[in-house]
């Protein structure tokens, strides 16, 4: 579905991914995890496009992408929800929504998106800007699935978010590696989260990847050693 040769991408002069070599199979959940600013974001933003690699290469379902605008990678397929969360503030519900189904080539909100957020069905008037930050986060995740991806980037979903939405947040995760073929490579800090999700992992430090495994082969105490400060 999506491999990543040597790839290499940073700002200005400073470089902040070296060397990345990483696969993600067909419905397959892959986890990045790492220390905060090792490159795990960078990651993301160059595989989105948003970052013009340096050096390497992004091949997305046997074709080359790595010269490809954002918008033509969104046109393939490829989903992204950023750190932050980066909704409108001044847009309803509704309208953030709206915008996420320009990224793909879906025509309409498909009633999927509030079964798994009901809230945002509630609050489809409500300013994105008024949500709880919990809630701006399922909000986030439903602009990207409203196109439809078939390929999915989340950038630490769970970060800052009460237990109940990282719960439900699990079980969409979960939902749609059931339910679809819609691969991911998610960003996330917690062990335990990315146990219960995700099928294989990566640790980045200094911007290489310094630790690969099966999640069911994985050694808590070997990855913890990479997430210390």
């Amino acid at each position: 579905m999506l491999k990543l040769q040597e790839l290499e991408a940073g700002y200005d002069e400073s470089m902040v991914i070296r060397d990345i070599d990483l696969q993600v199979k067909d419905n397959q959940v892959v986890c990045i995890m790492g220390r905060n600013g090792v490159g795990k974001t960078t990651l993301l933003k160059t595989i989105m496009g948003i970052l013009p690699p340096k050096k390497g290469k992004v091949i997305y379902m046997d074709t080359d992408i790595t010269k490809k605008r954002p918008s033509h990678r969104a046109k393939q397929g490829i989903g992204y929800v950023p750190q932050g969360r980066e909704i409108f503030p001044k847009l309803t519900v509704y309208e953030n929504l709206l915008v996420g189904l320009e990224a793909g080539t879906e025509k309409k909100i498909k009633e999927d998106v509030y079964t798994y957020f009901p809230i945002l069905k509630d609050f489809k008037k409500r300013n994105g800007g008024d949500l709880s930050g919990g809630q701006q986060q399922q909000l986030a995740i439903a602009r990207a699935l409203v196109a439809n991806p078939s390929f999915l980037l989340l950038d630490e979903p769970t970060e800052g978010i009460q237990p109940n939405i990282v719960q439900e947040i699990q079980e969409v995760i979960l939902d749609i590696k059931r339910t679809s073929q819609t691969s991911m490579i998610l960003v996330e800090q917690d062990l335990e989260f990315v146990k219960n999700v995700a099928d294989y992992i990566y640790v980045i430090d200094h911007g290489s990847v310094v630790y690969e495994k099966a999640v069911d082969e994985i050694n808590d105490d070997e990855v913890y050693h990479y997430l210390s400060v």
